[in-house]
């Protein structure tokens, strides 16, 4: 066991992944370069083929890169990270990786709309089938696995409605019938909840959100085993090319170093926002795992160490209403991004969500009047004023 296995969790935070380079830089090095020198020609093709480890070129091998996935790893209590580009290119590179022609996917229904695309219209042209369940159905799980399933992917808490899954529960099914368990633990992260702990297989995050905090890069990453991770999707990212840059890998490390800090102090403002929304005549329901009123708070508070900075509410009105809500805010972000220290506000039907179906949304729950606010760390007591503005237009 090395020391960073023996570090809590905001010094790994801080600390993880780093060893100082003979110039005894006290910051985290940016190495701003697209390739690396050898010795000799020996070196060079010890390096490609992997009989010598160290870097190649930053595609695939990048020593800022590496830092933030050994300190992603280390927070998540994995054994491999692997960075990618974006959110979307971590779930593209885990499919790329792990499925062939032939092969079936059992995911939530409740899910970020690009990813239903990336499984309905994509995948499916490469001949794997995804069959889509009710998160919270335990049944329609089991139920749905085949003998060619190959993982069951799902977000929770889920996008945006924040439903709750018992990982614990899934990943017994899950290794029952012989499948992977891949877990989007983009809204908790690892400061609120650790799925590979609770049994699940893999985990994968879009870095643009929490983990970055402030909404300045995009990327993302897959964390688990290091054999599986290495042997089927580090090829793909060699190959294919879904690379971390490395100023955005730097960033995001000092994303990290705050993570904690900016999880607790989210939950704190989301818990106060979603009593306040509860109890105001125009809302008519709140979706907040930190609310009695959620359908899994208990499973919540057993799973998870927070409930997270994601509060989304259906007013009255209709469409009309939920946009009225949203363009009387002056000063709270309108955009789809979330995990930001500023608030932001948006339609999940016409944004996250609307490149799907009417009858996908209603299926996933998805009406017209929901609003999702990701609340950022501003005074609490703002927050609410701007959306008194809008509440009181309907």
């Amino acid at each position: 066991m090395g020391e960073k296995d023996l570090w809590h969790l905001e010094t790994a935070a801080i600390r993880a992944g780093h060893r100082r380079t003979p110039e005894g830089e006290n910051a985290e090095p940016l190495f701003l370069t697209s390739s690396f020198v050898f010795e000799s020609a020996e070196q060079a093709e010890a390096r490609f083929s992997g009989k010598e480890p160290g870097n190649v070129y930053s595609r695939f091998t990048n020593p800022t890169v590496k830092i933030f996935e050994e300190r992603l790893a280390a927070l998540e209590g994995g054994e491999r990270c692997i960075a990618t580009a974006s959110g979307m290119a971590a779930i593209l590179s885990l499919c790329m990786g792990l499925l062939r022609q032939g092969d079936h996917v059992v995911c939530s229904r409740a899910l970020f709309g690009n990813t239903v695309l990336l499984f309905n219209n994509f995948m499916a042209k490469f001949g794997v089938e995804t069959t889509f369940v009710d998160l919270t159905d335990l049944d329609a799980w089991e139920a749905a696995i085949q003998k060619n399933t190959r993982f069951l992917f799902l977000e929770t808490p889920s996008n945006p409605l924040t439903e709750i899954v018992d990982l614990q529960a899934l990943s017994d099914i899950s290794r029952r019938k012989g499948t992977l368990l891949v877990v989007d633990n983009v809204f908790c992260t690892p400061v609120l909840q650790r799925p590979l702990k609770l049994g699940a297989d893999i985990v994968v995050h879009s870095a643009t959100k929490y983990l970055d905090g402030q909404g300045r890069c995009v990327g993302g990453a897959i964390v688990g085993p290091k054999a599986l991770l290495d042997r089927e999707i580090y090829p793909f990212l060699r190959t294919g090319g879904a690379s971390m840059s490395p100023f955005n890998a730097w960033v995001f490390l000092k994303g990290l170093e705050t993570l904690k800090l900016r999880m607790e102090a989210h939950c704190r403002n989301a818990l106060e926002l979603a009593r306040w929304l509860e109890a105001h005549p125009k809302v008519e329901r709140v979706y907040y795992p930190g609310l009695p009123s959620h359908p899994q708070h208990e499973l919540a508070r057993k799973q998870q160490s927070g409930f997270g900075g994601i509060v989304s509410f259906e007013v009255k009105g209709g469409k009309e209403g939920a946009w009225r809500v949203i363009n009387s805010t002056r000063w709270l972000s309108i955009t789809a991004n979330l995990g930001d220290v500023k608030t932001t506000i948006t339609h999940p039907a016409t944004t996250t969500h609307g490149r799907l179906s009417q009858e996908e949304r209603l299926r996933a729950g998805i009406k017209d009047n929901l609003i999702r606010i990701s609340v950022g760390l501003e005074n609490i007591e703002d927050i609410q004023e701007e959306l008194k503005r809008g509440l009181r237009q309907i």
